[in-house]
């Protein structure tokens, strides 16, 4: 069995974990901004191809005591390189977190990086080149405390780069952090869905790919495990004919986004296009005050501006003002969660919240609200 690591958003650890063990991840451990687990080769492909709410799939390598800069690269030389990288691979390395000698991410970096290509200079003669955009074999470096943990990334690029969504908004939620607000909300497809405030269409997409079956990492075109000396292209084509064969054709329920801006609409659109969901997810122009009720009961998901990078206070309480009032007064047997970095603006919805549970959208500490309305 292999150890891995999947990196997620701090306050979503435990939606993570749901998430890995129902891929059939075992002895599922959450930790601080992530999540242990073990697992075969299948388990890694599988995860970075249908996990909906983490970063990256870390393949643990080496745990050892970290003092300091000759420690580190004592320890990084102890491990059999050659198992992992040839020297026509090119090489990159990430680091995170320190202690008091190792204080720099920067210099950590390097010293992994010398003590790699040194190895591979007294082996071979020759060394990996440096590649930091897409290289072959990403290795990460942790140091927390006294500690390192020295893995290898099998996701490449950041797997909330799903891939099909060329066009942004202009405050753009991650694709991980909106299937998380799904599964916070307990939202099924079989339940109607609305997102009034849907921008370029970010939650009401994850909510269609979900409902569709439709696993995101098909859209991506590369993972890092696919330059490991060890790929096993056959399982890899098996896991995505799997995939692909699973999808659902129709949604069981509508699923529904408004904005009241046109331009950012034909963005959610063209987003529908590239993850082939175009002719399932509806996206209306609407003006908030026009909101019409999809149908008797459903879930509403919104991540209405909160003042961190759009619009002013003083018209955002306004709207956040009506937004109370539309949905008392439409949306009876229905219940909203409102996703909010701004307390105050909070309090303008004038509705008790059911739950809170708190969320981090970035770096930006938030809340999502669960209002029930009878």
């Amino acid at each position: 069995m292999i150890h891995y690591f999947a990196t997620v958003a701090r306050g979503l650890e435990l939606i993570a974990a749901q998430e890995l063990e129902s891929l059939g991840a075992r002895e599922v451990r959450p930790d601080f901004t992530g999540v242990h687990f073990v697992g075969d080769y299948a388990l890694m492909y599988r995860v970075n191809l249908w996990a909906r709410t983490i970063f990256r799939v870390l393949v643990t390598l080496h745990e050892f005591p970290c003092s300091n800069a000759d420690v580190l690269y004592r320890e990084v030389q102890k491990i059999p390189w050659e198992q992992y990288l040839k020297p026509h691979h090119t090489l990159a390395v990430n680091s995170t977190g320190g202690n008091r000698q190792l204080n720099h991410t920067h210099f950590t970096a390097l010293q992994v990086k010398n003590a790699i290509i040194d190895q591979q200079r007294d082996q071979f003669g020759q060394r990996s080149s440096i590649d930091t955009q897409q290289p072959d074999i990403l290795v990460n470096t942790h140091i927390h405390q006294e500690r390192c943990v020295l893995s290898l990334d099998s996701s490449g690029t950041s797997l909330h780069r799903r891939g099909y969504r060329p066009a942004m908004g202009l405050a753009p939620l991650k694709e991980t952090l909106a299937a998380a607000l799904l599964d916070l909300a307990d939202w099924e497809p079989s339940k109607p869905f609305l997102d009034p405030f849907c921008g370029s269409g970010t939650i009401p997409l994850e909510a269609s790919l979900k409902a569709l079956n439709i696993a995101p990492g098909l859209f991506r075109n590369h993972f890092g495990f696919e330059s490991w000396p060890d790929f096993d292209k056959h399982l890899w084509q098996q896991l995505l004919r799997e995939a692909k064969n699973s999808q659902i054709s129709e949604l069981k329920a509508p699923i529904v986004g408004s904005d009241r801006d046109p331009d950012i609409l034909e963005q959610a659109r063209l987003n529908a296009q590239q993850c082939e969901v175009a002719e399932q997810v509806r996206f209306k122009q609407t003006e908030l005050s026009q909101l019409e009720v999809p149908a008797e009961e459903g879930i509403i998901i919104c991540n209405p501006p909160y003042g961190e990078r759009l619009g002013n206070t003083q018209e955002l309480g306004d709207l956040y003002k009506l937004l109370g009032d539309v949905l008392k007064q439409r949306f009876k047997g229905w219940t909203a969660f409102v996703l909010t970095g701004n307390k105050e603006l909070a309090k303008r919805v004038g509705l008790k919240a059911s739950r809170r549970f708190p969320v981090y959208n970035g770096s930006i500490p938030c809340t999502l609200l669960k209002y029930e309305l009878y």
